[in-house]
């Protein structure tokens, strides 16, 4: 799986997934560092990325458009430094790997919870 960490989110998630032999970009490395939400999905759908986030925006573009994918990793709650939620993440991507491959929102909660719903959302 390739990943793809959100503006939001810190650029030390790369070394981070890259460690546990993911392939993963910051979007500050892909575009420019003001580009919608919506941009950096359509990015990521057309290049095969799964979008990690803490931006409620992507569910809802998920939400609006009906797409299949990409699929997004949603991580909720402080902090969301791979040192606290890294074990966490890593847990839930071997966990869910089959529905984000497929196309899927993954919801991490502040409690380490994880919830799958498979794309396209439903209105």
């Amino acid at each position: 799986m390739r990943f793809l960490i959100d503006m939001n989110l810190t650029p030390r998630w790369v070394p981070f997934l890259e460690g546990a032999n993911y392939e993963c970009r910051h979007w500050s490395r892909i575009g420019p560092v003001t580009a919608g939400d919506s941009e950096i999905c359509a990015y990521a759908r057309k290049h095969g990325f799964v979008v990690i986030t803490n931006d409620m925006d992507f569910p809802q573009i998920l939400a609006h458009t009906g797409e299949g994918g990409p699929s997004v990793v949603l991580l909720r709650g402080e902090p969301l430094s791979p040192v606290v939620r890294g074990r966490v993440l890593l847990e839930a991507l071997a966990q869910c790997a089959d529905d984000l491959r497929v196309g899927a929102l993954l919801t991490i909660n502040w409690s380490d919870k994880v919830r799958a719903n498979l794309l396209p959302l439903r209105r």
